[in-house]
């Protein structure tokens, strides 16, 4: 069979393999963080957070149509859509490997391939893509709706077919495969912008193709040219396209007196002319490289103009609607991701940079009721230190504080440029991308968030080979998430990397550029000033695709020293079989218990958990994006409880979103927010800073709200600059309660009645109210009980204003119920309103097959099975202190028979030690001695393993963590004394006992 059938069947076979392996193993629903949005925009062509993925978007409800009306399988086609996606890049790298591998064993061209070539050629192929397969990080893309699996594949695409161009650049219209390339490119930039970081590679492998003179010099040339092809499509095309239609537009509004979009439209007319003058100019003259810039120019615009669906739906105004993108302006700052601000690259201060002044900048423009108005300007900060390469910039006290923590900076100490450079080699660039890295080549521990500790075994890279010699925790060796690869992948792709730079310089330039640009570049492009809200991995897979390529020519290498030896056929068959094993087999063995999850469904159900928890049309707040986007997915997809408003913290500081909650969405009311939108507009009420008028008592919160946002200059406060600004005058707040109000709209039951207070009354919490305050105090002002308002208990304290006092926990929810203070509580969290939780957990709520679940996330595992746990915990101690045991009893059963019985992390011990007290208590015997054997697994097998430390170097065991072991065991030992379960008590005793003289130095 001829070469090239044979390469066109294992590319497919690749794809068939790869696609097979995700599709078995993706989340049948929603997962966590962007997936909710982005299930959630693309089902209803919504509009998800900057820079919006309009092409993402319309492919993913491509896929949802598969679900032929079944709105609880929409998730599950459109993972299968990632899965398919990642199937079509493992096939197109099979390609790109074999195109490589065939340059570098073959003299010319078109030299036939002989049969030993040819399985060298194949199996680098298989072994480079099939090892890519069942990568970590690939992998984790490849089963949930995100957009790494459609820009990987954009990224395979491009990189094959610049090969593919190489391969026939001599022939006639070859240079269709360039403007291929660039409309790909334009499409990619409607699903994510990694894929642009291939244009340096690109540009050098045009270099080296048609270049007469290939010397250092032009070689520095070619690259340069190829950063400044990147900057152009990344500022020019994608960027200051959509600033000049904008400027464009106000010209044409505020000046000419035209309607909204007209000056955007005009441009883009005045755009598309230019090009297609230049199109025919070039023809007509004969300038052949004008007339290839100018067509990739203009496919690029083609792939490109799939943004125009984000201000025609915008204008759709539909549920989902950030930022609310209707017009230019508007367009160009969700387009650059503006309101996340802008990450110092070259020059910027330092953490402890004192501001020295401050200039105006640009003015912003908002879009009015005829015209584009001012909303104030820009404001730029000019510091009395600053330095090349701002790596330790953020002025946040959280990341100072690591900052220091990190680098052992005493508080004193003002940073230097050596620290400046050493956080960006420690932590920026180890921990944050070679970890990631590592965790794919060389293996992992386990996969809980490591970055902020470069020595704990959490979150961190090992070989497994020095593995069994450190007495590791059996929690890590037993693991689900232990994935040793040995090496053996590293070696391998090292292998092939050391003989292709030996055998073809400028192809392993090529792809060490690739290696580079979608790896480190990124690291030092985006700067990530400190701890991120999850693992940052995804964003290099990239990278770790180009090292997949050396994977497979380090098939070639192998057989080509070992050739000298035994015969070439069977030197190359036996290469391949052997790296088979080394890499893709091995991979697969290990990696596929920490990546099936095929019977988890935390994130659907948890997210159905807190809409259930919500009385009828309640308002619920939310913050992250775990609170937040499953529960978008619940509502928007599959139509659970739709009652409910879900209102965003993090967004409501916006004036677009407030304007949406001013508006009826699905079978939710509007809010009831009484400020028109010129009190809370882009520029107006950003901040009310607090200014204390010695007020005696609380204040009317209706009141304290009608000062706060009067228009009357008379009681505002005067700044230095002229302008006038509201301020608070006081932080106690309180709101009169009348009862007969609160039992008529169901708040609480009429047995409750003498639970009332007559007058609500807190102290707010901060100095200042922020947009998202303000919205919040609206709402309290004016709800009057006529709506429910609840917040999600994962919630971060900050948020809730200073309304503990009134919070009571019904499920995954507190609800605000204005009962009197119960100053009796040790903690205001642990309230609960408890006939009406009993009913939610043991009626409503469903429990996303935690027990049976083959894999648990790490959100699953070590967020909410924890809150899961403390639910129960508070339900069970409400039923028992209201009399109610019998209850009780059932509830621990439930929680017995559907949550798994596991220690998710050390510190968590403690809770579930609370747990099998009360099974005590309530004398199931059985749950409580099996909830002590747990605990007590856990902590002797931690302090074996600190022991071990101990006896190496005391400093490296951890103390806090040995007090604690010892605590536990002390009160599991008394406590099952009291319950009578002598042996297990004295089994206790005897361990603690044994611990204390083996660490009594």
């Amino acid at each position: 069979m001829e070469y090239r059938k044979i390469n066109n069947l294992l590319g497919w076979l690749c794809f068939l393999i790869a696609s097979s392996t995700y599709i078995l193993t993706l989340e049948p629903s929603v997962s966590f963080w962007d997936c909710g949005e982005f299930i959630a925009s693309a089902y209803r062509l919504q509009i998800a957070h900057q820079p919006g993925y309009p092409v993402f978007a319309m492919l993913g409800k491509m896929f949802s149509l598969l679900s032929f009306g079944d709105q609880t399988k929409v998730a599950y086609f459109m993972n299968m859509g990632s899965a398919i996606a990642s199937g079509v890049t493992i096939m197109f790298l099979f390609w790109t490997i074999t195109a490589i591998a065939k340059k570098l064993l073959l003299s010319k061209r078109d030299d036939v391939v002989e049969q030993s070539n040819l399985i060298l050629i194949m199996g680098a192929g298989l072994v480079g893509a099939l090892a890519f397969t069942y990568t970590d990080t690939f992998w984790f893309s490849a089963v949930e709706t995100i957009v790494f699996a459609l820009s990987s594949m954009c990224t395979a695409i491009v990189f094959w077919a610049i090969l593919k161009w190489d391969a026939h650049a001599d022939e006639p219209r070859s240079d269709k495969w360039l403007v291929f390339i660039a409309y790909i490119m334009g499409l990619s930039i409607g699903i994510h912008l990694l894929n642009l970081l291939t244009i340096p590679a690109i540009a050098m492998v045009y270099f080296f193709r048609r270049s007469k003179n290939i010397t250092v010099k032009n070689g520095v040339w070619a690259f340069l040219s190829g950063v400044a092809i990147l900057g152009f499509v990344q500022y020019g095309i994608r960027g200051y396209t959509v600033k000049l239609a904008a400027y464009f537009d106000l010209f044409f509004v505020n000046s000419l007196g035209l309607g909204f979009g007209s000056g955007a439209s005009f441009f883009i007319l005045l755009l598309v002319a230019a090009i297609v003058w230049g199109i025919v100019y070039s023809i007509r003259n004969k300038k052949t490289k004008l007339n290839l810039a100018l067509l990739c120019i203009a496919f690029i615009y083609f792939g490109y103009a799939s943004f125009a669906y984000i201000p025609i739906r915008a204008a759709a105004d539909p549920h989902l609607n950030n930022s609310h993108p209707d017009n230019a302006f508007t367009l160009y700052g969700y387009l650059n991701r503006v309101q996340y601000g802008d990450n110092p690259l070259l020059t910027g201060p330092y953490y402890d940079s004192k501001v020295i002044e401050q200039k105006q900048g640009d003015i912003i423009y908002r879009k009015g009721k005829t015209q584009y108005e001012n909303a104030g300007r820009k404001i730029e900060q000019i510091y009395d230190r600053t330095t090349f390469l701002p790596r330790m910039y953020s002025n946040s006290g959280q990341d100072v504080q690591f900052y220091k923590s990190w680098l052992q900076i005493p508080d004193n100490q003002p940073p230097t440029f050596a620290d400046n450079m050493k956080w960006m080699f420690s932590w920026q660039m180890s921990q944050m991308y070679w970890r990631y890295f590592f965790w794919n080549f060389v293996g992992r521990y386990n996969d809980a968030d490591g970055q902020a500790d470069n020595q704990s075994i959490d979150g961190n890279w090992t070989s497994g080979i020095f593995d069994g010699g450190r007495h590791l925790p059996a929690s890590v060796i037993h693991g689900v998430t232990y994935t040793p690869l040995y090496a053996l992948p590293l070696f391998l792709g090292l292998i092939g990397f050391v003989y292709h730079i030996q055998r073809k310089k400028k192809d392993a330039l090529i792809v060490l550029l690739l290696f580079f640009f979608t790896g480190l570049a990124i690291v030092l492009y985006v700067n990530q000033p400190s701890l991120q809200p999850r693992e940052r991995d995804y964003s290099y897979v990239g990278s770790f695709y180009a090292f997949a390529i050396w994977i497979g020519l380090g098939v070639i290498a192998i057989a080509e020293s070992i050739r000298k030896f035994i015969p070439a056929k069977t030197a190359a068959m036996g290469s391949t079989v052997i790296c088979l094993l080394l890499a893709p087999v091995l991979l697969a063995g290990k990696e596929w218990k920490s990546h099936d999850r095929s019977t988890k469904w935390v994130a659907r159900d948890m997210a159905y958990n807190y809409l259930v928890s919500c009385p009828q049309n309640a308002i619920l707040f939310t913050y992250g994006d775990n609170d937040t986007y499953p529960l978008w997915y619940a509502q928007e997809v599959e139509g659970i409880r739709t009652d409910v408003r879900i209102v965003n913290l993090s967004l409501l500081g916006t004036d677009w979103y407030i304007r949406q909650m001013q508006k009826k969405m699905n079978q939710s009311a509007p809010l009831p927010i009484t400020m028109p939108y010129d009190k809370y507009e882009e520029g107006v009420r950003d901040v009310i800073y607090y200014s204390d008028q010695k007020i005696a008592g609380p204040v009317e919160l209706k009141e304290l709200f009608d000062f706060i946002t009067s228009d009357n200059k008379q009681i505002m406060l005067e700044y230095q600059s002229g302008e006038y600004g509201n301020y608070l005058p006081t932080k106690n707040f309180k709101i009169t309660v009348n009862p007969d109000e609160v039992i008529k709209n169901g708040v609480i039951t009429p047995d409750q009645k003498s639970k009332l207070t007559k007058s609500m009354e807190w102290q707010y919490t901060s100095d200042y109210i922020t947009k998202d305050n303000l919205a919040m105090l609206d709402i309290l002002a004016h709800n009057n009980w006529k709506r429910p308002i609840c917040f999600t208990t994962t919630m971060n304290s900050e948020n809730f204003i200073g309304l503990q006092p009134y919070l009571y926990k019904e499920g995954f929810i507190y609800h605000l119920i204005p009962f009197e203070k119960d100053t009796a509580a040790q903690s205001p969290r642990a309230k609960t309103n408890t006939m009406v939780m009993y009913k939610n957990i043991m009626d409503k709520f469903e429990y996303g097959n935690f027990k049976n679940a083959s894999y648990l996330d790490p959100q699953s595992r070590s967020v909410y099975y924890p809150v899961i746990t403390a639910t129960f915990i508070e339900l069970i101690q409400g039923l028992i202190q209201e009399g109610h045991p019998e209850l009780a009893l059932k509830a621990l059963q439930r929680y017995d028979l559907r949550m798994p019985n596991i220690t998710p992390y050390f510190d968590f011990s403690a809770q579930k030690l609370f747990l099998a007290q009360l099974a005590f208590q309530l004398n199931d015997v059985t749950f409580g001695s099996k909830l002590v054997n747990t605990v007590d697994k856990a902590v002797v097998d931690q302090l074996e393993y600190n022991y071990h430390l101990y006896t190496e170097n005391k400093s490296k065991a951890d103390l806090r963590e040995i007090e604690f072991s010892f605590q536990l065991l002390n009160t599991m030992a008394d406590f099952t004394k009291k319950s009578k379960q002598t042996s297990l008590s004295n089994q206790i005793q005897a361990q603690l006992d044994d611990y204390k003289k083996r660490f009594s130095n």
